[in-house]
């Protein structure tokens, strides 16, 4: 399902500062457990104001250890006005990309260092989900933050902003209104935003050449990236459009899963096979 670098599998399996410094200089906390991921980042600043040491605790999938770890190693030894030039990219760019279903874990990231830096320096730490109308009730995240991801990354499609702050991952009801963040944000570009409804769709599939397409793209797109996370996906049953699913290893126990299975499982099966797919998780 997602294809990682080489960095991203070693700064997973081996990752670099983690644990917390002892009586640190400045504290960034961003993220929520019942969001799937969270990131403790402390710091050890000298008096020249230059990052000193930097350790990390996080909750979360292997995109997300892997971009905190990579971010640590970033900032040692840079000053705290280098170490803010830092963006969500960077991070990316420094593990040689991430999956787009996996860019959150670096925006993560980045609002972590800007907290410990805003710490340091007696600010309030802003947390971006407290700030605003809340807009995705699901994950908690707002107007403000949509609209920050948006213009920050040039984000055009509602996929794209659950890619990157995991708003609209959930139940979709906020659908309608990132759409009109993106467009807000489109038309002061001068650029049309795509609806998807001038796109192609798919023909019809009778229900033998269904099921086998679907379980075709659960073994090449979906059960290799949940594997690498610790996890699996068991196809239990197609009811018409309807795909029941159930999430085995580390995924059953993910307070994540519904993510998991609106952006990276039932996203692969609109892709590839249907777009009239919906997938639910039934226990069994």
């Amino acid at each position: 399902m997602w294809d990682y670098s080489e960095k991203v599998m070693d700064h997973f399996l081996n990752p670099r500062n983690s644990g917390e410094i002892e009586k640190p200089d400045a504290v960034g906390e961003v993220g929520s457990m019942t969001c799937g991921d969270a990131l403790r980042l402390t710091l050890k600043i000298d008096k020249k104001e230059r990052i000193a040491d930097a350790k990390f605790q996080t909750f979360g999938c292997g995109s997300a250890i892997a971009s905190s770890s990579i971010l640590t190693e970033m900032i040692k030894g840079l000053t705290l006005e280098e170490a803010s030039r830092i963006t969500n990219k960077d991070i990316a760019g420094q593990l040689d990309g991430l999956p787009p279903e996996k860019m959150h874990c670096s925006v993560m990231g980045m609002e972590a260092l800007e907290a410990a830096i805003n710490n340091y320096r007696g600010r309030a730490i802003e947390h971006e989900e407290l700030e605003g109308t809340i807009v995705c009730k699901c994950f908690g995240v707002t107007d403000e933050k949509i609209e920050r991801v948006v213009r920050e990354n040039n984000l055009s499609t509602v996929e794209d902003v659950t890619h990157f702050c995991k708003a609209g991952g959930g139940c979709e009801e906020c659908h309608p209104q990132i759409t009109k963040i993106i467009q807000k944000f489109q038309a002061e570009k001068g650029v049309a935003v795509d609806t998807g409804a001038d796109r192609e769709r798919p023909k019809k599939l009778t229900n033998i050449q269904k099921m086998h397409l679907i379980m075709e793209t659960i073994d090449r797109e979906i059960r290799p990236g949940l594997n690498a996370d610790g996890g699996d996906i068991e196809l239990i049953d197609i009811d018409g459009d309807r795909v029941l699913v159930a999430l085995r290893g580390s995924c059953a126990e993910c307070v994540a899963s519904s993510f998991t299975l609106k952006s990276g499982v039932e996203a692969k099966l609109k892709e590839f096979v249907s777009d009239a797919l919906t997938v639910e998780e039934v226990e069994q």
